[in-house]
């Protein structure tokens, strides 16, 4: 029998027209009560939109309905205290239709006006979540078959996730499970995705449970949506991203999932209704940024991080007015028109004519005219940082803020700032540049920029804050032989004297200063800058034009030389540098030492200078340096970025020490046996090999100029054979690809054993030689087979060395000569005999 029930309209609930209710078919488990069958609505289709619309605090803000449940109610007419009794009783009713028992569409009926009644603000959730269980029956509803109950049940989940009590309870139903275990079906709907990865937005506002979301099966997948055709779908996935990234023990599986690549293309895209899609991406890529490596993987797919300093420090920019064109590096063009551009507009259509070859640029020139065009044109017009908003100074101070810009604009907004006269400012843009020279196409951008002249310039400012993060930015762009040559000829020399010469500089902006003078001044550069030269005079041919720098052409080349003889005098005059120098050089770390050495051996080439290295102590300082040397390569458990730079400090000690001992006063204040007796222990530590070739050639300078005050029973050369030679030439025939190098090698090795066949055998026994050594014969030329045979004939003679030569296969090998009766079957035999067979 069928009754038809009219009911009052709720101001509260979605109007139906009829309920129809049957006897004969039990709902909730039960023979006496009523199954709901169908509602026909009345009020508006659910539709897509966003619940923030009908809320106060917006998905995904971390708001919740806190601050903002007034807000949500304001359309809706206040019930009376029987009007509310009666919504609890409906609230109730549609919470027990979701059910199992029930009929699949009753269950999706009831959640749909369940999502519609939680929209109406905090009071409203919080009905609802009175009943104990709803959330359990919402999740189940998650793996239904129809798309509209599912995106009802993950569109009601993200509106109880706004709530902040509740998103706890939402996890612990096992909704983030379900979600991810939805969102890994091929054919979704986009409304369910929408409204599924949105919840998962809000949930992760709470740090407890990002750890849960950020797994490596969702990841993927929000990754994947980060391309999808709905753009409130990739809002969603950017705020759940950006969320995740807030907890910096997310960063890495983040990474590993491919974020960056895929946010930086999305942030270049300029797309209409991309605004919060690009602040959401802007925020994940700032924090991931917090890391240097991952830093380095965002500048490497084209953006740069620029501190946001405020618009009022824009005020300081003094553009030239009615200035020629001219490249940012300081070049000028070819005057062609004698009405020049009063706002730059010149300047920009001599970069895009490029393309037309009306002008002949470079591509990093063109994007440096380009890039400085444009931010000086944002300037004048006072634009510049309105995408990120109106921020004051003490703001811009205290929270350091940052964006990302593409490589063209944000180098050229970088070098801008430098010109400014805000010190925090300049300090931060300058620091950002030393972040960004990663390699050397950012180098030369910056250099292109017109970023050295600047830099070079404020190494004179009142500020210590920004000369210390100004001569950072040098010393990375001095990684570069060509940038470096380039900041010595803007005059570097002399402002990194002056801070040397300050007794108030800190000692880190001095050791900045002396990684810069190491830079100009090691030999391997100056080599470099010698060979050059030598190519641009005429004396070698080059068809790449661009390795050409022009300034050696127009005669700088000869004023940096002048410049480099200024700096000499002045030290000379005044040995507070030469003081400082060696003090770095007795309490520093290694690759200050190294370093400290390097500068200090370009100064000893004046006998003046030795005089005033004595008084500073410089015998003291080359001991300190050899004697960690002695410690770092005989710690078993030493770091190997540590042992690697102590190699490098002893190898420049021992450069700067052989160059002394060509000045008679330094050889008469100094022990000389005392420097042999730490060399030699220095040369049987286990430093590089290549840290030995300094060593030993040092030694040896040392034998020549001491004579008959160092022990005649210990002679320097074999320690000099045992230590280096010998580990140089086993590593060359164990290493080497060409099969001529490592002939030359077992020939040279060969020709040592004379001078003690006892030590020679022990020390190629200890480096492994031996492998290298059964190899040759097998492969080599006569020449080599010979030489092999003859090594490994003397270390036959010590019983201990069988096992080793018989496990390097040399018994096959030996056999083969003798039965092909070579010119080296003589020697095989000899060797086969000693062997134990």
């Amino acid at each position: 029998m069928d009754l038809s029930i009219p009911l009052k309209p709720n101001p509260h609930l979605p109007s139906f027209r009829r309920l129809t209710v049957t006897r004969d078919q039990p709902a909730f488990g039960r023979a006496n009560r009523y199954s709901l069958r169908r509602f026909v609505f009345l009020s508006p289709p659910i539709g897509r939109r966003r619940l923030s619309c009908s809320l106060g605090a917006g998905v995904g803000s971390g708001g919740g309905y806190e601050e903002s449940s007034s807000a949500g109610q304001t359309n809706l007419p206040v019930a009376s205290k029987s009007g509310v009794s009666r919504e609890s009783s409906y609230v109730g009713l549609f919470v027990r239709m979701l059910g199992l028992d029930n009929n699949p569409l009753d269950r999706e009926q009831a959640v749909v006006t369940l999502w519609k009644y939680a929209q109406g603000g905090k009071d409203r959730v919080d009905e609802i979540m009175r009943f104990p269980g709803c959330i359990n029956l919402i999740v189940n509803l998650l793996k239904s078959d129809s798309s509209s109950a599912c995106e009802a049940a993950a569109g009601l989940l993200r509106t109880i996730a706004l709530v902040n009590v509740y998103r706890e309870s939402v996890a612990e139903s096992g909704a983030i499970e379900e979600i991810i275990g939805l969102l890994s079906q091929s054919s979704l709907v986009t409304e369910v995705k929408e409204q599924s990865v949105s919840t998962l937005w809000n949930l992760s506002v709470d740090e407890k449970l990002r750890m849960k979301i950020a797994n490596s099966d969702l990841l993927p997948l929000l990754v994947k949506f980060l391309d999808d055709e709905e753009i409130k779908v990739v809002e969603a996935a950017g705020g759940t991203l950006a969320n995740l990234a807030l907890s910096q023990c997310n960063h890495s599986i983040m990474v590993d999932s491919g974020v960056i690549p895929k946010m930086v293309e999305l942030l270049k895209r300029k797309i209409d209704g991309y605004k919060v899609i690009r602040k959401e991406i802007k925020n994940v890529l700032l924090e991931l940024s917090k890391d240097e490596y991952y830093r380095i993987l965002v500048i490497e797919e084209g953006l740069v991080l620029v501190p946001l300093i405020g618009s009022a420090a824009y005020k300081s920019f003094r553009p030239a007015s009615h200035s020629w064109p001219s490249l940012p590096d300081g070049t000028e063009f070819e005057r062609k028109s004698s009405r020049p551009s009063r706002y730059g507009a010149s300047e920009l259509l001599l970069g895009l004519n490029y393309e037309e070859k009306s002008v002949s640029l470079e591509e990093l020139k063109m994007n440096a005219l380009v890039g400085r065009s444009q931010q000086q044109f944002l300037v004048r017009i006072g634009a510049i940082e309105l995408e990120e908003g109106t921020i004051s100074q003490v703001e811009s101070f205290s929270k350091q803020r940052y964006t990302l810009l593409p490589w063209i604009d944000g180098i050229a907004r970088l070098v801008l700032i430098l010109g400014l006269q805000d010190s925090s400012a300049i300090a931060r843009a300058a620091q950002s540049v030393a972040d960004a020279c990663i390699n050397e196409y950012m180098r030369v951008s910056f250099k292109e920029a017109g970023a050295v002249r600047y830099l070079v310039q404020l190494l004179n400012h009142d500020d210590e804050s920004v000369r210390l993060a100004v001569s950072h930015a040098l010393e990375r762009l001095s990684v570069s032989h060509k940038i470096c040559r380039t900041i010595e000829a803007e005059g570097v020399l002399d402002p990194l004297l002056d801070i040397l010469n300050d007794a108030d500089s800190s000692q880190t902006l001095k050791q900045k200063t002396v990684d810069i003078l190491a830079r100009i001044f090691d030999p391997g550069n100056r080599m470099k800058k010698f060979h050059d030269k030598q190519v641009i005079n005429g004396s070698a041919s080059v068809s790449d034009t661009t390795d050409q720098i022009p300034e050696d052409v127009d005669g700088s080349s000869t004023t940096t030389c002048i410049q480099e003889e200024s700096i000499a005098r002045e030290i000379t005059e005044d040995s507070t540098a030469i003081t400082s120098l060696v003090k770095m050089l007795k309490a520093s770390s290694s690759i200050t030492q190294m370093k400290s050495a390097i500068f200090l051996e370009y100064l000893s080439a004046s006998e003046v200078n030795v005089s005033k290295l004595i008084e500073a102590g410089i015998v003291l300082g080359l001991s300190s340096v050899f004697q960690q040397g002695i410690l770092e390569g005989t710690d078993d458990k030493k770091d190997l970025v540590e042992a690697e730079e102590a190699g490098q400090a002893i190898a420049a000690a021992s450069r700067l020490l052989t160059k002394l001992l060509n000045s008679e006063q330094f050889n008469c204040a100094a022990d000389l046996a005392q420097f042999t007796l730490l060399l030699r222990r220095v040369l049987k530590s286990d430093i590089a090999l290549r840290s030995k070739d300094w060593v030993a050639a040092c030694l040896v300078k040392l034998q020549s100029v001491a004579g008959s005050d160092i022990n005649p029973e210990a002679p320097i050369d074999m320690e000099v054979t045992v230590y280096e030679t010998i580990p140089r030439l086993v590593e060359q025939m164990k290493n080497s690809f060409s099969l001529d190098s490592r002939e030359a090698a077992v020939i040279e090795l060969n020709s040592i054993f004379p001078r003690g066949v006892l030590e020679c055998c022990r020390a190629v026994a200890a480096e492994g030689g031996i492998p290298s050594l059964v190899k040759l014969v097998d492969e080599g030329s006569v020449f080599a087979q010979e030489a092999s045979l003859a090594i490994l004939f003397n270390l036959s003679m010590d019983d201990e060395n069988h096992p080793a030569i018989i496990s390097a296969g040399v018994i096959p090998v030996l056999r083969r000569i003798i039965l092909s009766e070579g010119p080296q079957m003589s020697r095989a035999l000899r060797l086969l005999r000693n062997l134990p067979t």
